[in-house]
């Protein structure tokens, strides 16, 4: 069982000991997050481990599954990640992904057993439990705006490595950022034999994916969270295909600190809206500069930069040639989902909006600490221009000229 106990214990710890001196004070809304996840996450975890096990011993072919041309989706958080992965996975006679339930409920390929043959059970009763799962999704998932959430839909598949506590989502949990190893910037920064350690245990539940309902069809993953990991995820993966997103820092570092903000508020009261806005800026740097660095040493077809206007404006285009290009064959529904995908980017208006200065920042701070992205991408530093072009989208009464960075609808 490969489980950062250490780390586990350290961050539980945390919660008891000087919680008054961190971002994380324990308050009432940490007193019912402690009682809820050390209730379900214990019995989860026991759970699910005991069912890898028996992967191990029932179905045994799944780690001979071959893993070809898997397709991840990387860059920084808001980058449109979220509209790619999710057209991908519509095409689904050539794609396969993860989704939430997938992930939390039955990663392995036992408890996948189960639960289809529940199922089935359910459908001839009647579909009762399909009911309640579907009426808990829509009653806790659907209203979750910043980030779209289902427990039907694709989602980040970096929360495989919640069991081994190996990922740097540990911290939204337990804030506690001094404690959690430098996840963030994991090839550079966490050793080669822990590197491999949790990146051959992701594999393996992608193998056990494919095993169990994949087969037949190509992995697709979007993980902002595996920018980090990049150099180590092309090692494990040598026929991985790589998608890499890069979006204007004054539309993406706004947007990244809001999203970053609300999931560490979800467990804990933090003494700040906007915290950790320099660990914040480090990453967003690091997630820049190192998945460019590695694909640039190693130039390949296999490998697409693309940009999120480029993405955002011609969907249809954009992922024809992804198709092309990484030799994956279109499904008998692709016409059709592009075309959704086009009117979806057409009609679609953002409520999100943003002010630099609340969160620590301005326009031209921004400017200068990503001075090499804004002049190898030729991204617009003008304040005029970044409004003109969030109207273009989503179409807003005013054009005048504003310290507001409008969020458009890609996540």
């Amino acid at each position: 069982m490969h489980f950062n106990f250490s780390l586990f214990w350290r961050m539980s710890v945390r919660f008891f000991y000087r919680t008054g001196q961190t971002q994380a004070p324990l308050t009432r809304k940490r007193v019912i997050f402690l009682l809820l996840f050390y209730t379900i996450w214990p019995a989860m975890l026991i759970s699910t481990w005991a069912c890898f096990l028996l992967d191990d011993l029932l179905f045994p072919a799944y780690r001979d599954q071959p893993v070809e041309k898997p397709l991840f989706i990387l860059g920084n958080f808001r980058t449109g990640s979220t509209f790619l992965h999710r057209t991908l996975w519509r095409d689904a006679c050539t794609f396969t992904t993860m989704r939430t339930c997938d992930i939390f409920v039955m990663p392995s390929i036992t408890q996948r057993r189960v639960i289809y043959a529940l199922a089935r059970i359910d459908a001839w009763v009647g579909r009762p439990l399909a009911r309640l799962a579907h009426w808990f999704d829509k009653k806790f998932f659907s209203p979750v705006r910043i980030h779209p959430i289902g427990l039907f839909a694709p989602e980040e598949d970096e929360t495989l490595l919640m069991y081994t506590w190996s990922s740097f989502f540990v911290g939204f949990l337990f804030p506690f950022l001094d404690e959690l190893p430098p996840y963030q910037f994991f090839d550079t920064q966490i050793p080669a034999a822990e590197r491999r350690r949790v990146m051959g245990f992701y594999r393996a539940c992608v193998q056990r994916h494919l095993y169990a309902c994949g087969r037949g069809r190509y992995f697709v993953s979007k993980n902002p969270a595996f920018s980090p990991k990049i150099e180590t995820l092309l090692e494990i993966f040598p026929d991985a295909r790589i998608v890499y997103l890069v979006r204007n820092p004054l539309d993406m570092l706004p947007s990244t600190l809001s999203w970053l903000s609300f999931a560490w508020h979800v467990c804990s009261d933090l003494h700040e809206k906007y915290p950790f806005r320099e660990q914040v800026l480090a990453l967003v740097h690091y997630w820049f500069d190192h998945p460019l660095d590695v694909l640039g040493r190693n130039p390949s077809p296999h490998y697409r930069i693309l940009d999120f206007d480029e993405l955002t404006k011609c969907p249809d285009r954009v992922i024809r040639e992804l198709y092309e290009r990484f030799d994956y064959p279109e499904g008998p529904e692709l016409e059709r989902i592009l075309q959704e995908a086009v009117a979806s980017s057409r009609r679609h208006k953002s409520d999100h909006c943003y002010k630099y200065e609340e969160m620590g920042f301005t326009r031209e701070n921004i400017i200068r600490e990503f001075a090499g992205i804004f002049s190898r991408f030729g991204f617009d530093t003008r304040a005029e221009a970044l409004t003109n072009q969030a109207d273009a989208r989503a179409q807003p009464a005013s054009t005048k000229e504003s310290p507001l960075s409008q969020e458009p609808e890609y996540r």
